[in-house]
């Protein structure tokens, strides 16, 4: 079982990005689930009902969530009613929308869990403990488990993976933006990387323009962080292959794609 994880989608760019390389993706890799994170794939901040439907007719089968959850105020017309869709699930208890969930394809089930980390991010529940109450919730329905941890630190996304290790299928890290160079097999079958990266523009800071992110370092004072809507573009995504005997993974590879726009 084969199963290609998309990083962050930030804007328009990261869009259009998408629609273009993933039948190629999907051609090369032939993934029995692909899932993406959109949180901020509109306007750079939140996802709205027409984006998603968007990624589903393209070919996704399953979108993360994480700390812009909320930013689009349209989730609430739809979040309870998407059941392909999650946030993360430590989120305090009565929050709109599913916290996991179960795909199916091939006649193979996935369940994708969304976590968002508390270092440097909004004190809400403890993802470690709500890992431990919805794998229990879970038990033996299938043994194909991704999660897509959605936090700032380095070291609290390491501590998920190796608390999971061989508990889950996969720990896959989002939110930061850069692919990083950590993608491994972790010893009890887990695969793990610290992130995944993002989808969007390739010369801008985080999918934003440059020169506000720039301007904010240096000057400390309040500065509008626009998306980067045109220009060279990013595709950084992580394949995963899992043992149809165990669930457990047996190689992560990561896609790191540019799409160069020539200077005029």
């Amino acid at each position: 079982m084969r199963l290609l994880f998309i990083g962050d989608i930030v804007g328009s760019l990261g869009r259009g990005t998408l629609q273009r390389l993933l039948p190629e993706l999907k051609r090369k890799y032939q993934p029995t689930f692909t899932v993406v994170n959109g949180e901020n794939a509109a306007g750079g901040r939140g996802i709205n009902l027409k984006i998603a439907r968007k990624f589903f007719e393209w070919g996704v089968q399953g979108i993360t969530l994480g700390n812009h959850t909320w930013d689009n105020k349209e989730i609430f017309d739809f979040i309870d009613e998407e059941k392909k869709m999650v946030r993360p699930a430590n989120f305090p208890k009565g929050t709109p929308g599913l916290g996991y969930t179960f795909l199916k394809s091939n006649n193979k089930e996935l369940a994708v869990i969304n976590l968002q980390g508390r270092t440097f991010l909004p004190s809400i529940d403890c993802p470690f403990r709500k890992a431990d109450e919805i794998l229990q919730i879970i038990g033996n329905r299938t043994k194909y488990i991704l999660v897509d941890f959605h936090g700032e630190a380095t070291s609290e996304k390491l501590a998920m993976g190796w608390y999971l290790d061989g508990r889950v299928s996969a720990v896959v890290g989002t939110h930061t933006h850069v692919q990083t160079s950590d993608a491994r097999i972790l010893p009890k079958g887990t695969a793990y990387i610290t992130d995944v990266g993002m989808v969007g523009s390739y010369d801008g800071i985080l999918g934003m323009e440059k020169e506000a992110v720039i301007k904010k370092f240096i000057t400390q004072l309040p500065v509008r962080f626009d998306v980067v809507e045109k220009g060279s573009s990013q595709l950084n995504a992580v394949v995963i292959q899992l043992s149809p005997e165990t669930g457990q993974a047996t190689q992560i590879e990561k896609i790191h794609i540019v799409e160069e726009v020539p200077s005029l």
